[in-house]
C-alpha cells in the first residue's frame, strides 16, 4: 500500500485489545522515529518506550483516565531537552563528526552561531524549540505504525508535570511533550472504528501561490 492509503487506514484508535505487536514491527516503528529530522540535526529529545503495567496504571491516572495507555502494547513517551547548553550541543556535533570521520572542530563556527541565537533567547524558548522537534519525530511515528498496519493513538491529554516526575525526567534535563500508544484497535468497542474520516477539503486547506 502507498503512504496514502495507510494513512487514509490509520485513525486515532479509543479502544485498544490489549495484543502484543511484533518485535519486529515495534522495532520498525522506533527506527523511523530515530531517523526522524530535526533542526540542525541535534535530536533535543527522547523516547521512552513502557510496557510496564505498573507504570503504565500510573500514567493513565494522569492521562484523563484514557484506556489505551494501559490497553496499548507499548507506551511511546516524547520528551525534550528543558533547554540547550554548550555542553549538549557539542555533545551531539562531536559525534556526528566522529561518526564521519571529521575533527571535532569542523562545527566550532556554526556551533558558535547556533549558540549565538540561542541563547539570548531564554530556557522557556529553546525548551519550546525543543518540544517542536519532538513532534517531527512524532509524525514519523505514527507514519511508520500505519505502514506496518499497527494503530497509534497520538495524545496531548496528560499532566505534564505530573509525567515527569513519574519518570524522574529532570534528572534527564527533559519535559514530556507526547503521549503515543501502540497496539491493535478493540473493533468491538471502539465508536470511532468504522467512521468516515474526515479532513479540511483540499481547496479549503492550501493556499496556492503562483
Amino acid at each position: 500500500m502507498s503512504l496514502i492509503d495507510n494513512l487514509k487506514w490509520r485513525y486515532a484508535a479509543k479502544k485498544m485489545n490489549g495484543e502484543k505487536i511484533p518485535q519486529e514491527k515495534l522495532d520498525y516503528i522506533l527506527e523511523a522515529t530515530r531517523l526522524s529530522p530535526s533542526s540542525s540535526g541535534l535530536q533535543p529529545y527522547k523516547v521512552f518506550v513502557i510496557s510496564n503495567p505498573e507504570l503504565l496504571e500510573k500514567i493513565r491516572g494522569i492521562a484523563w483516565d484514557q484506556s489505551q495507555v494501559t490497553d496499548c502494547s507499548h507506551l511511546l513517551v516524547f520528551a525534550a531537552w528543558d533547554g540547550y547548553s554548550e555542553e549538549r550541543v557539542s555533545s551531539v556535533f562531536n559525534y556526528t563528526m566522529d561518526e564521519r570521520g571529521l575533527p571535532h572542530s569542523t562545527m566550532d563556527e556554526y556551533k558558535e552561531r547556533l549558540m549565538g541565537l540561542y541563547k539570548p533567547l531564554g530556557k522557556e524558548w529553546q525548551a519550546t524549540h525543543a518540544a517542536k522537534q519532538s513532534y517531527i519525530a512524532f509524525a514519523m511515528a505514527i507514519a511508520a505504525a500505519a505502514e506496518q498496519k499497527v494503530d497509534a493513538t497520538p495524545m496531548e491529554g496528560f499532566l505534564p508535570e505530573e509525567l515527569d516526575k513519574i519518570l524522574e525526567l529532570d534528572k534527564y534535563g527533559l519535559k514530556s511533550t507526547l503521549l503515543l500508544t501502540l497496539g491493535y484497535r478493540d473493533a468491538d468497542n471502539d465508536w470511532l472504528v468504522n467512521m468516515k474520516k474526515v479532513r479540511t477539503p483540499k481547496d479549503e486547506f492550501f493556499v496556492e501561490i503562483d
